[in-house]
């Protein structure tokens, strides 16, 4: 039997993947499916291709493929395609176009005025690049989706139960201990705990991981009917927008958030008040920046990040042990690919990736 710990983005995609290949699954949740105390909650995440590393622009377009497998398993749309744009103070698109290109990405870059004819609803004042393969994935879709797909592909799931112990007291199989007094032994054990990763006790040592708690914040469109692109801002604030869905209330509204900026916490003691600092900083970028959305926000939210020093993924493998993720704020757009690669890590299909190992090789 393979155990997955934690239903997130990572651990849903997980347990779909393992099930569909026929094994046996547990997957174990310490709250409720789609619950709103880790990081995969939420109906708006970004998917875009564009990164100042190969290795990510692969892995996009190789993720876009796997959100496409999932949704014809799963007939349930998850991935909007809506277009990116990639700007800010200062900011020089070449060299991520460059990448685009060298990966056959399609992709558009554009002066000042071109841009702001195109979307006028933005005010632009520099270079910007533009992919049309970006969009939106709705994160509390997926994991239902996963949830229900591994089920009915022959998984077990278990809510409101919490791993409090993970031994290996024989150096082969696992056991599993939870709140309410069970023992699962399991083959290999899949710890997709997220934030709460560094909180398990786990037999084996983790690299260096800050977990912050982030805010996001969103705006009504003046205009319903405008369709907006998603928009990563770098400059001064190094921010990012997407299309809010569901989170943003009854009418169509705008998410942005700082990437940067969170405060650190842990899983367990984080208070779930966004930071009035960060709303002052990005209503002010909204109100100069984004003439199209009402400057106010109407909705906020905080959410988890769990990053490394380098902000590469965990995906590794010791003994019966699967660590995967954490994700350092950009796994959402890769879950269905993490899920992939954490269940060959866990039949043994394939080794780890080196830049995802928990020891870090140069």
């Amino acid at each position: 039997m393979i155990a997955v710990v934690g239903a997130g983005l990572m651990g849903a995609a997980t347990a779909w993947e393992l099930a569909r290949r026929g094994h046996e699954v547990t997957l174990v949740e310490a709250y409720g499916i789609g619950h709103r105390h880790g990081s995969s909650h939420g109906s708006s995440r970004i998917f875009r291709r564009v990164y100042p590393d190969p290795l990510y622009v692969r892995l996009t377009g190789l993720a876009r493929e796997r959100w496409r497998e999932l949704e014809d398993d799963s007939a349930t749309p998850l991935l909007r395609t809506t277009g990116g744009l990639d700007m800010g103070e200062d900011h020089d698109p070449a060299p991520a176009a460059a990448l685009l290109a060298a990966a056959g990405v399609p992709h558009e870059l554009l002066g000042p005025q071109a841009a702001a004819e195109r979307w006028p609803q933005i005010r632009v004042t520099g270079p910007v690049l533009y992919h049309p393969d970006a969009g939106v994935i709705d994160a509390d879709r997926t994991v239902a989706t996963c949830v229900r797909r591994a089920v009915e592909h022959g998984a077990r799931v278990l809510t409101g139960t919490r791993v409090t112990g993970l031994d290996v007291p024989h150096g082969e199989r696992a056991v599993l201990r939870t709140d309410d007094g069970q023992e699962l032994v399991a083959d290999t054990v899949v710890i997709a705990a997220g934030a709460w990763l560094p909180e398990l006790g786990l037999p084996l040592d983790l690299p260096p991981l800050r977990v912050t708690q982030q805010q996001v914040f969103h705006f009504r469109q003046h205009d319903p009917a405008v369709r907006w692109p998603t928009l990563i801002w770098d400059g001064v604030l190094h921010l990012y927008g997407l299309p809010s869905g569901s989170d943003g209330g009854p009418l169509p509204a705008f998410k942005v958030a700082e990437h940067d900026r969170g405060t650190p916490t842990t899983a367990r003691t984080r208070d779930g008040v966004a930071d009035p600092s960060s709303r002052t900083r990005v209503s002010g970028f909204v109100r100069d920046r984004l003439p199209g959305l009402d400057p106010e926000p109407v909705a906020e939210a905080t959410c988890l990040y769990t990053s490394t020093p380098d902000e590469d993924f965990v995906l590794d493998r010791r003994g019966p042990l699967v660590v995967v993720s954490p994700c350092s704020g950009h796994g959402a757009k890769f879950a269905p690919l993490i899920g992939a690669m954490a269940a060959d890590l866990a039949t043994g299909r394939a080794e780890p990736h080196p830049r995802f190992r928990l020891r870090r090789t140069a």
